[in-house]
């Protein structure tokens, strides 16, 4: 293909998705919202996240304006036009998923009065909104970006580093917002005061809700957003240098992606309500729509067999990486039971369970990830590992809507309980959320591999740039440098970790005030005053976001600048090992400990008034800021690092 035919057919992919998620959310918009209560239940949860939302991104128009200022001064401005143009398509991917999200949780829960199937219909329609806007606007951005704008190396990387600029504050922020606001209504609402999940009369239950949407629908968005375009672009860079007559492969094969993951949601719909059969059918059809393509560009000459195998490498990557979450985390599997099953010994058994359980699930994904990286390199070279993770990121548009359908199940639960739509609804919606959280843990996981092998691609740009073809181990500094990055994680953890205990012990203190100072609130006969609540999860949300965010972005500069080159690669290479580990561990056991808090609810060990319940809420609130604030972080906090390392590089050359 020329450059012009490949200009073409990229645009009008990128095009197709965009108006794909335009017709959904005309079709959504188009459905009942319930009744009066349900409708003022999910204004109230829409309000809250615009709220949050739009104060984040004042707080990171600051950001994106002085960093673009320091990026016009030493690199141009092509370089500072990309950094803002890749940060603003982040926010926009992220705000148009959240006002879909937010009007469809209701639209959600009136299907599910019609039956399982048909909630799960409206659901995850909702979430191809943010699954093909997401893919749409990376592709159109860049390819823009790319052909008419700039072509230089350091260019492109702006572009990537506004996109995780966004990543990482939509994580860190919206990661603590819906954490302080979880445990707070886990601790005093359900262990203290008895009362069930998704209660009104929980003063932090819209919190709760606001949350799954900033949390994990727009830190999600914002975080695929950005593992899309550092993948095309750390490919074309590496293509650029290696083989320069495949520059232009990444796009075709991600636009090719769009048309395989649109056909890939005609077949997810449930048969015999088997949730997780309908999104999986429709994974293996997008999948091998792409091997087919794949077989395609070696008939016709386009690209060499090697680099059909080592895309196909990653596709299957893709895949395994699915099952092997789902093997852990589902609530219909046996390591939940087992998380389930220590808590009827008490709180500190159910932890410990989850703790073994986050620890043993890290061989899996490690052993695929590795395995990936071999068969490509030894298929087509370091050129071959990019487009492995090219094939691993090419049906995103699919896997991301499988992700935030979990988000809007999660609401559509929420909604269901507190309207009081019935106990055929309630079960229904619950079914609902235990499978949406799983694909939420799947989709985690996947970001977290899809980091780690984005961040060797990377890495491996980073060595072509700066000529380094070897770093000696021996020399202390080298040395030193190891030991420090895989420090990062760890520190960027506990800073996350601290600011959701600082921010749910100011929810929990304002919840039992609530309890004690509202008359008739346990009684029900009082209402609770929610936007308290959501106004506390906002402010520290926003305060406690800035010195992780800033920590990613400062110190592989200050590293180089202190220890040379060499120990800045020894650096991020041990911040993305231990990265990497601690972020599956974070995220398995966390999913694992609120998963098997549902299966005791559903009715085992005693259901949902056994002393076993209240220990599993217990090691479920431990496993809140895991998987849904430091965990998901670090996989975007060991790429910013590479990212931001690759700007700064370029001055040293």
């Amino acid at each position: 293909m020329t450059p012009e035919t490949t200009l073409a057919f990229v645009i009008m992919a990128a095009l197709f998705s965009i108006a794909i998620a335009i017709a959904k959310r005309i079709q959504i918009s188009k459905l009942s919202p319930g009744n009066e209560k349900m409708q003022e239940i999910a204004g109230l949860i829409h309000k809250g996240s615009l709220t949050f939302l739009s104060r984040q991104y004042r707080y990171l128009m600051v950001f994106i304006v002085i960093l673009g200022v320091i990026i016009l001064a030493f690199f141009g401005p092509n370089s500072a036009f990309g950094f803002v143009l890749g940060a603003i398509l982040s926010a926009l991917a992220g705000n148009i998923g959240l006002r879909t999200a937010t009007i469809a949780n209701v639209r959600t829960a009136e299907a599910l009065k019609t039956s399982l199937a048909k909630g799960f219909g409206v659901a995850f329609k909702s979430a191809t909104v943010t699954g093909f806007g997401v893919v749409g606007l990376a592709l159109l951005g860049l390819t823009f970006f790319y052909f008419f704008i700039s072509t230089e190396t350091v260019s492109l990387f702006c572009f990537a580093l506004g996109a995780s600029s966004i990543a990482l504050f939509a994580r860190v922020g919206g990661g603590i917002y819906t954490k302080a606001a979880d445990v707070g209504a886990d601790l005093v609402g359900k262990v203290e005061a008895g009362l069930p999940e998704d209660d009104p009369r929980n003063p932090a239950v819209i919190a709760d809700n606001v949350g799954d949407n900033v949390g994990d629908l727009v830190g999600m968005s914002a975080d695929m957003f950005q593992s899309y375009v550092a993948t095309i672009v750390s490919a074309i860079v590496l293509a650029s240098i290696v083989m320069p007559e495949l520059v232009l492969l990444p796009f075709i094969f991600c636009a090719i992606g769009v048309i395989a993951s649109f056909v890939g949601t005609i077949f997810v719909h449930p048969k015999k309500q088997k949730l997780f059969a309908a999104i999986d059918r429709g994974m293996l059809v997008s999948v091998a729509i792409m091997v087919l393509f794949a077989a395609a560009i070696v008939f016709y000459g386009i690209a060499s067999f090697e680099i059909a195998v080592s895309f196909c490498i990653g596709l299957l990557a893709m895949l395994l990486i699915g099952y092997s979450t789902e093997l852990i985390t589902s609530p219909f599997k046996g390591p939940t039971e087992t998380i389930a099953r220590a808590a009827q010994s008490g709180a500190g058994t159910n932890v410990i369970a989850g703790l073994s359980l986050g620890m043993l699930s890290t061989a899996m994904p490690l052993t695929i990830v590795v395995v990936t990286m071999l068969l490509a390199f030894y298929a087509a070279g370091f050129y071959g590992i990019a487009i492995a993770v090219v094939g691993l990121l090419s049906v995103l548009a699919l896997n991301l809507s499988a992700d935030t359908y979990g988000s809007i199940s999660d609401n559509a639960e929420g909604i269901a309980e507190m309207s009081g739509l019935g106990e055929t609804v309630r079960v229904r919606a619950e079914r609902l959320d235990a499978v949406g959280n799983s694909t939420a843990a799947i989709g985690k996981g996947f970001a977290i591999s899809s980091a780690a092998l984005t961040a060797l691609v990377l890495f491996v740009v980073f060595v072509e740039l700066t000529g380094i073809k070897s770093i000696q181990i021996t020399d202390p500094v080298v040395m030193s440098g190891f030991l420090i990055g895989a420090l990062i994680p760890f520190l960027f953890s506990a800073l996350t970790m601290r600011s959701v205990g600082v921010a749910a012990n100011k929810m929990v203190e304002e919840v039992r005030r609530q309890f004690k100072q509202i008359p008739g609130l346990l009684e029900g006969k009082a209402k609770a005053d929610y936007e308290k609540c959501i106004g506390i999860s906002t402010e520290a949300a926003l305060n406690e976001m800035i010195a992780p965010s800033l920590l990613a972005l400062i110190l592989p500069i200050l590293f180089a600048l202190l220890f040379g080159l060499p120990a800045l690669g020894s650096f991020l290479v041990g911040a993305t090992i231990t990265g990497f580990l601690l972020a599956v561990f974070m995220v398995n056991a966390g999913t694992g400990w609120d998963n098997a808090k549902k299966f005791i609810k559903a009715g085992h060990f005693g259901g949902k008034k056994s002393e076993a319940y209240k220990a599993a809420v217990v090691g479920d609130t431990v496993g809140d800021p895991f998987k849904d604030t430091a965990g998901p972080s670090l996989g975007i906090l060991i790429k910013v690092m590479i990212v931001v390392s690759l700007v700064a590089v370029t001055l040293f050359l």
